[in-house]
């Protein structure tokens, strides 16, 4: 089963998936190419952020969009018909027991997702079963474990902790990018390369502190807030503190902010 998505189902979130895959689009996407004619499956298309982009950029490829969540489909249906994307179909249902027969697609593509799953090996497998032999599986993640920013204080760096804590007691792994290449390979899939992708940030890079530090990173961190407190990962005071250091880190003249995603490929 997936775990409790971490960050929630708020306005806001949505509104922080699309600053972050607007943000990331060029980093992340810019090889997220199939060829004309192409069946893939979106594994985990959210409120249709990503999707948005990857089949806008891939108008000869039909894509089948799924997620279990309804409301977040219904945000995706939204999106896409704004932009006027009609090679997407969208459907509900459950990455661990596919509404789909074996070998059904030529590609499958997550991003974002198995950090999200009590379960990735079992999720790939099924993912694994729905594409055809010589099929490509591609997957992005990222590893919050990969963050460093200055000016760091331990305020800061306990408030980032909370992030990695409350996911991990919610059954997902946000650590999971550096696990990428064994779990593909573990999964059956051949030819398996990782690439990493580094984010950096700092005063030169302006439109990365806002996109990157300031609207994404930082209310994913201050959407955890309450599960923290509660569960007594840190008090109060400590995470107010926190989360203006982090603030300091995108506002500051001498603020910097690091971070890496892994970007995953292998085939059947």
């Amino acid at each position: 089963m997936a775990s409790d998505y971490v960050h929630g189902y708020s306005a806001r979130e949505a509104e922080r998936l699309h600053d972050q895959a607007s943000t990331l689009r060029e980093l992340l996407h810019h090889d997220s190419t199939w060829p004309p004619g192409s069946l893939v499956l979106e594994a985990g298309t959210g409120v249709g952020a990503t999707t948005a982009i990857v089949s806008g950029q891939n108008p000869a490829v039909r894509f089948v969009s799924l997620d279990f969540a309804g409301a977040s489909l219904a945000q995706a249906r939204a999106e896409l018909g704004a932009a006027g994307l009609r090679n997407v179909s969208l459907t509900r249902g459950d990455l661990y027991r596919l509404p789909f027969p074996d070998a059904a697609f030529d590609h499958v593509f997550l991003c974002f997702v198995l950090e999200h799953l009590t379960r990735p090996p079992a999720a790939l497998g099924e993912l694994i079963r729905v594409l055809k032999p010589g099929g490509t599986l591609t997957a992005v993640e990222g590893d919050h474990g990969s963050c460093y920013f200055h000016p760091e204080t331990p305020a800061a760096r306990a408030a980032w902790e909370c992030l990695i804590r409350v996911q991990a007691a919610l059954g997902g792994d946000s650590l999971i990018g550096r696990r990428l290449q064994p779990l593909l390979r573990g999964a059956g899939l051949r030819e398996v390369r990782v690439s990493p992708r580094m984010v950096y940030c700092d005063a030169a890079r302006p439109q990365w502190l806002d996109g990157f530090v300031m609207r994404t990173i930082i209310p994913m961190v201050e959407g955890v807030r309450e599960e923290a407190l509660a569960r007594g990962y840190i008090d109060a005071d400590t995470w107010a503190r926190g989360i203006a250091d982090l603030h300091a880190t995108g506002t500051a003249p001498e603020g910097t902010f690091c971070y890496a995603f892994f970007k995953g490929m292998g085939v059947k």
